[in-house]
């Protein structure tokens, strides 16, 4: 386990992210070192779970987007929050890995006000590509520069990326992080997610073969 200041120092030239602190942190899958980020371009504080020494190529890696009403209270809208405990249990089980919890990603990038006008739109009919566009908004903000710069500095060469999103891996690859292999991170869906994963899927390409293959007509019904 990585415990101290003096072990986590840039690896490569300069990131994009200074390392601010590292401290350890307790969790109910494991003991892990919580390094926190700042993103001066951006504002943003960012947050690495590592668990154990993560230097090297096909490190267990989740990018995880803040989400506050998934992650801090469990809203079955969507399966954040499930994924967020499962990519942590996946990391501890491996032995080895690093979860990045991304700040500035509420929403897919929105911000938090935003995302629930979009919720609120999405409760009178439209999908989540839909309520996005309709408030002016894109459908997907995020960018992973932060994500790539904070695996840099903890020495990671290459990951088996914890994702469905096509998205994420081309982004890591972009700023120079390999991908070896990309996971799913499969969460069973729910009535009130149906709709939602069904959207992902459809429309943004993420790589979602365990919903069942009549989902879209399912679907289609379960909307308001």
């Amino acid at each position: 386990m990585i415990d101290t200041d003096d072990v986590l120092r840039d690896t490569t030239p300069r990131t994009d992210v200074e390392h601010v602190v590292n401290v350890r942190l307790s969790t109910r899958f494991g003991d892990f070192l919580a390094a926190g980020y700042a993103d001066h371009e951006r504002g943003d504080e960012h947050m690495a779970l590592v668990y154990g020494d993560v230097r090297g190529d096909e490190v267990m890696t989740r990018l995880h987007s803040e989400c506050l009403t998934g992650d801090a209270f469990g809203s079955r809208h969507c399966e954040c929050g499930e994924q967020l405990d499962a990519a942590l249990a996946a990391i501890a089980r491996e032995g080895r890995g690093v979860l990045v919890y991304l700040r500035g990603h509420e929403g897919r990038g929105i911000g938090l006000l935003a995302k629930l006008r979009a919720m609120r739109l999405q409760a009178e009919g439209l999908d989540t590509v839909e309520a996005n566009l309709a408030l002016g908004l894109p459908d997907d903000a995020r960018d992973y520069r932060a994500a790539a710069g904070v695996l840099h500095h903890l020495g990671v060469r290459s990951v088996r990326l914890l994702s469905n999103n096509p998205l994420k891996r081309d982004a890591l690859r972009r700023y120079g992080i390999g991908v070896s292999e990309q996971v799913p991170l499969l969460i069973p869906p729910c009535e009130e997610n149906l709709h939602y994963q069904w959207t992902k899927r459809e429309r943004m390409g993420h790589h979602l073969p365990h919903l069942p293959a009549e989902l879209t007509a399912t679907a289609e019904r379960a909307r308001p």
